[in-house]
């Protein structure tokens, strides 16, 4: 082959001048080509509540859960999505706005009546009733008969609940004037003024006017529980969550239950989390609350079938589920995640029943 004079030099010139480019060119399109055969980053698992902040009360394990690392060690994203009062949650979750929802069991069993066919409640993060019949210038419960009792709505839970729990103290439920006020706040204000005689609220909100003149307790917390041992919340799917993001579902049941063991076994953590998510509470109240609270944290995920039976039974006798057939279990609750995570983590024997 004839070599020309100058080309190969010239050649080797330009090839040497190109070597530069070509050494930054393919770090760069390497590290393309590895970003592109990593999966996607999974999106965040969204948790719909309706809570403003971080409540007084049990179901403040999911806050904490996020707060303490729990979930970023069942290796799960969590992000809460609030929204106002349970009916909005519920239509939140339906319209795909959260992957998890936690509604009142009235809310779900409404939706279910109405034709979802979609829904699963799979734990409870708060079975307890961490309420009592709050009293302004009553001497006791059983000076009630004929007085004014503040509800949310006429055959709303806490109006069903509150009767049960006073027929159970000898009130005559028939002579109550009832005053329907809406939200828990709006009842705790009416009393405050004097428009009302008496009402149901959370042991929280009690704690905000447990200090002003005339206000008392007519019934405690354990005489409410032992009178409405009634399921109040649950954390429901979509059934196509459970089949696309199983995994992560079964991540949130056990970083919230096991949350709520380190509460169980240790009530000081709880006020610990809470001084730095609610800094507004004082420490005194905060430490009475656990002490309220010992005994109720949801330890093994909440869900038991004859409880859940029974809590429908009795919804069922209020006004809004009046002639309405109770619907099969397997149609709201599906079980099979939360014994997932009980056969990974077994279970408690410091609280509720195991999933069954």
């Amino acid at each position: 082959m004839k070599c020309i004079p100058g080309l190969a030099a010239r050649t080797l010139a330009r090839a040497r001048s190109a070597l530069p480019s070509l050494t930054l060119a393919l770090p760069a399109a390497m590290a393309l080509a590895v970003a592109l055969a990593q999966p996607a980053a999974a999106e965040p698992f969204r948790l719909i509540v309706s809570d403003a902040e971080t409540p007084l009360v049990p179901n403040s394990v999911m806050e904490l859960a996020d707060q303490g690392g729990y979930f970023d060690r069942a290796g799960v994203d969590v992000e809460f999505v609030r929204v106002e009062q349970s009916p909005m949650v519920m239509a939140a979750l339906r319209a795909g706005e959260g992957e998890m929802a936690n509604v009142s069991l009235d809310t779900l069993l409404q939706a279910v009546a109405a034709g979802a066919d979609d829904l699963r409640g799979v734990m409870s993060p708060n079975k307890a009733l961490p309420y009592l019949v709050a009293g302004k210038d009553v001497a006791s419960v059983k000076d009630l008969n004929g007085k004014r009792f503040g509800i949310g709505r006429t055959g709303s839970v806490d109006h069903l609940l509150s009767m049960r729990v006073l027929a159970a103290q000898g009130v005559d439920t028939g002579s109550l004037k009832l005053v329907a006020l809406g939200q828990p706040q709006a009842r705790a204000q009416a009393l405050i003024a004097g428009q009302i005689d008496a009402t149901t609220m959370g042991i929280g909100s009690f704690t905000a006017i447990d200090d002003q003149a005339g206000v008392s307790v007519l019934v405690g917390l354990d005489d409410f529980y032992k009178a409405a041992p009634v399921l109040s919340k649950l954390n429901v799917v979509r059934r196509e969550t459970l089949e696309k993001r199983g995994p992560e579902v079964q991540a949130v049941i056990e970083a919230i239950i096991l949350a709520a063991r380190d509460f169980q076994a240790n009530p000081a953590n709880w006020v610990a989390a809470m001084e730095k998510a609610r800094p507004d509470v004082a420490r005194a109240d905060l430490e009475m609350l656990s002490k309220a609270f010992a005994g109720s944290w949801v330890v093994n995920g909440g869900l038991n079938e004859d409880e859940v039976r029974t809590a429908q039974a009795w919804l069922h006798e209020g006004e809004d589920f009046k002639g309405l057939t109770p619907a099969p279990l397997t149609s709201f609750i599906d079980l099979a995640p939360l014994q997932a995570v009980l056969g990974r983590i077994g279970t408690s024997d410091a609280g509720d029943t195991a999933g069954k």
